[in-house]
């Protein structure tokens, strides 16, 4: 497989440096990406970045994760407005063996293949380096005009210029590019790459190899990803999507693929799959002739859950999309884990109802009225169940006398109230 071509049809490329290609051709190549360490998670905002080195790596090449531990802790002024906070070492560590995990659904470590992918963390070697080292041994060969015509530095400057731009992250680029001769000497890396908001950096790091190794060293950028309506990638009105299901739940993940626009599918299945060619333009040519059914935006959501998280959690995903017109949905509701009932049920309106209530076999139509006001009357919602208006738990209720009892709840907490079509109520058990 050829890295390059395989990454431009898949419209994973900003920018290459002159010579890369032919490299690649040449010999098993290392590569570095680097990664911010400030959370104990990756969002999907790393997994353009990530599937590079998938992809890098399935070509036969070798990927190497930077977890950027020293320079995360002084912050990227690449389109950012602030410097970042500081974490702690002991932080860090946890951070960074949480990430390794997620890598690993990408990335093959532990082979005993010659192109096994490794991760190190640039807090390892910067953390004994002195300043007065630094600045006399790597400082003296990268002039202050160089760092100055870098656009990353010029958007900062002209964004803040009130604030200006600390010498602490003036110096970020110098960090960045130190790391790439450091592993260019250690781990013979003759390439990087990351987001085109980084060439800047990674340009300074082949500048310092040169200068200092008299060495050559390449580039490789991909485009930021933009979606088709102009917001921004990656964010919900929660806030970022994450790869951790603690954070975002597998269903929400899943969700969050399923919605993309038509445009932004038929773009992102190139990116954040590993599908081919011919399987993509099928699914557009389907696409195409039944936009209706979504093939690509369901293929897609597929093929990303089970890779971020498992087929299990995405097949429960694809379950709970259908609770709330399924003739399944009764032993759906039994069967999902307490957060993604909580994301299908996102919203709707909540009571809290005591324990004691259903151990004491409280009658339903005493629970919805009294405990929890469901019905603003007993008449009412005699009524609507005898029209076969009312469901708990997605069966219907047949007789509004009927006592609650606590093998109903859902998770051991919850009990799904339905009064007509579309008003779901959900009781929470204190």
């Amino acid at each position: 497989m050829n890295f390059v071509e395989e990454l431009t049809w898949r419209g994973m490329i900003a920018n290459i440096m002159p010579g890369t290609e032919e490299q690649l051709k040449k010999e098993m190549t290392s590569a570095y990406v680097g990664i911010d360490p400030t959370a104990d998670s990756l969002h999907i905002g790393h997994l353009v970045s990530i599937m590079m080195l998938k992809h890098f790596q399935r070509a036969g090449h070798r990927p190497i994760a930077l977890v950027g531990g020293a320079t995360g802790m002084i912050g990227d002024p690449s389109m950012k407005s602030q410097e970042r906070k500081l974490i702690d070492e002991v932080t860090l560590r946890h951070n960074q063996e949480c990430i390794r995990e997620q890598l690993s659904r990408f990335l093959d470590f532990d082979s005993d293949a010659p192109n096994h992918a490794i991760l190190v963390n640039n807090y390892d070697w910067m953390k004994e380096f002195s300043f007065l080292n630094f600045i006399r041994d790597v400082g003296k060969h990268i002039t202050v005009n160089y760092m100055m015509a870098k656009d990353s530095v010029k958007k900062r400057l002209a964004a803040n210029a009130d604030h200006g731009m600390s010498f602490t992250e003036f110096s970020y680029q110098l960090l960045q590019g130190y790391d790439f001769l450091h592993l260019y000497e250690h781990e013979n890396c003759r390439l990087q790459m990351g987001g085109s908001d980084q060439w800047g950096n990674i340009t300074t790091g082949t500048e310092l190899i040169r200068r200092m190794n008299g060495g050559e060293a390449f580039a490789i950028t991909c485009p930021l990803i933009t979606k088709a309506d102009g917001g921004k990638f990656g964010k919900t009105e929660s806030g970022n999507v994450w790869l951790d299901a603690k954070r975002t739940s597998p269903y929400k993940f899943y969700q969050f693929w399923l919605n993309v626009s038509d445009a932004d599918a038929a773009k992102d299945i190139k990116i954040f799959t590993d599908l081919g060619r011919e399987e993509i333009e099928a699914l557009e040519a389907e696409q195409q002739e039944n936009p209706g059914a979504r093939p690509l935006q369901k293929r897609l959501a597929q093929e990303i859950t089970i890779m971020v998280h498992s087929q299990q959690d995405y097949e429960m995903a694809v379950e709970a999309s259908q609770i709330l017109f399924s003739n399944k949905a009764a032993d759906v509701l039994h069967k999902i884990d307490e957060d993604t009932l909580l994301s299908v049920f996102e919203g709707v309106p909540t009571f809290e109802v005591s324990r004691e209530a259903i151990e004491a076999g409280t009658p339903m139509i005493s629970l919805l009225t009294e405990n929890a006001a469901v019905f603003a009357s007993k008449g009412e919602m005699r009524k609507l169940t005898q029209g076969g208006g009312v469901s708990i738990n997605k069966e219907k209720l047949a007789d509004p006398n009927a006592p609650v009892s606590a093998d109903m709840l859902l998770n051991g907490k919850y009990l799904l109230a339905q009064r007509g079509k579309k008003n779901y109520y959900l009781l929470i058990v204190k």
